[in-house]
């Protein structure tokens, strides 16, 4: 591939990481079929209250389109078997398989142990310096794990907001995981709360990862020990996995469906 153009050779590349990923999930997942949960959950928890505008275009028009994931360890993939089953890692093979005429890339940008301060400090050199479409920002765990006082979020994350913004970014954000070293704190739900409401009031979308994994265990009776890893903390590859599932058929969704100025025109 010596002689072809960069765009070409890491297009190739992809492709070939991209194929052998799917083959290790199908395999993993072929081997414990039997007993495997079933990667399901119902529309109204999965679904992005809005369109994503500029993917819209780009899937439209049949470009490339990049998306990069910040985060702190749940985006970084602890837990996970390899980097290939980190949900970043399977988002981009998702994606692919959805819209296979697109080339897809997510970046992955995720620190263990962050809080949503120290992400903002490196939005400059980790999110903006790859020009994304969209930005999937998973926040808030850490924080509440540090019994950090309620108070102290907002600022960060509306100014993270306000730059991606700025910045043109599709933005989806990711409350954290419903595991028992997450859900016993005191302040969880007043997190999941707080992110609700900034993303209703910034109007961009949210991921609600809490409620899809609160339903999985209490709804579907799913055990802990099926999604989550031995540190009752972070996501396993099956959790890693759904997840990344979901919001991939939730950003497919978001990036295909007619706008409500389009209904209108149509209607007229």
């Amino acid at each position: 591939m010596k002689g072809l153009p960069y765009f070409f050779r890491s297009a190739t590349a992809l492709a070939v990481t991209a194929f052998a990923a799917a083959i290790a999930f199908g395999s993993a997942h072929a081997e414990g079929s039997a007993t495997a949960p079933k990667c399901t959950a119902p529309s109204e928890l999965t679904r992005l209250d809005y369109v994503l505008k500029r993917m819209s275009q780009k899937v439209s028009a049949g470009q490339p389109v990049k998306i990069v994931a910040i985060g702190s360890s749940s985006t970084a993939g602890a837990g996970a078997s390899s980097p290939t089953m980190n949900y970043p890692s399977r988002l981009q093979v998702e994606l692919q398989a959805l819209m296979p005429r697109v080339p897809i890339t997510v970046v992955n940008r995720g620190v263990n142990g962050e809080e949503s301060r120290d992400m903002l400090a490196r939005f400059e050199r980790d999110v903006f310096s790859e020009n994304p479409d969209v930005v999937v920002w998973q926040l808030g765990s850490n924080s509440v794990l540090r019994d950090r006082p309620l108070s102290e979020a907002p600022a960060p994350l509306h100014q993270g907001l306000k730059l991606l913004r700025e910045h043109g970014a599709d933005v989806v954000l990711m409350n954290p995981q419903y595991t028992p070293q997450v859900f016993t704190k005191h302040d969880v739900e007043g997190m999941v709360h707080l992110l609700n409401v900034a993303a209703k009031e910034n109007s961009v979308d949210l991921f609600q990862r809490f409620a899809l994994m609160r339903y999985w265990q209490l709804t579907e009776g799913i055990p802990f020990s099926a999604f989550t890893s031995p540190d009752e903390l972070h996501m396993n590859d099956w959790g890693y996995g759904c997840v990344a599932k979901l919001l991939a058929g939730a950003i497919h969704d978001a990036a295909t469906r007619p706008t409500l100025t389009a209904t209108v025109n149509q209607r007229r």
